[in-house]
């Protein structure tokens, strides 16, 4: 098993910054897929950005490209999301997720990960 410990969440202006931190524990190799997804109440949970083992592919949600930045550290098993420009329609609950491979693909949907964080609120105000 893998766990998925995610920090940073708070309460921000609009056209501040974030920075998001995800650590991994157990059972992982520290060279799995991993992402972060997003969450608000009454809609589905959707992918924000996604970055494979090494590091060297990421993927972004157009709504967020520009704005944000996702890596990794595989030998402290941590994947950080950096948040900056940040608009009220970011607010939401932000998991971290993890596949089960290693030396993976880029995956962007939510069915495609195993293992999840508990999640962290971020608030834009305006």
């Amino acid at each position: 098993q893998v766990q998925l410990v995610e920090s940073g969440g708070r309460l921000v202006q609009a056209g501040g910054s974030l920075r998001l931190s995800c650590t991994a524990s157990g059972k992982t190799y520290g060279s799995e897929t991993k992402a972060w997804f997003r969450q608000v109440p009454g809609k589905e949970r959707e992918i924000v950005a996604a970055i494979n083992w090494s590091g060297s592919n990421q993927y972004y949600t157009y709504s967020v490209k520009g704005r944000f930045t996702i890596s990794r550290d595989n030998a402290k098993g941590t994947v950080t999301l950096q948040m900056n420009s940040l608009k009220p329609e970011d607010t939401a609950v932000y998991y971290c997720a993890a596949d089960k491979l290693v030396f993976g693909p880029i995956l962007t949907h939510s069915n495609d990960y195993e293992y999840w964080g508990q999640g962290t609120q971020v608030t834009v105000s305006s």
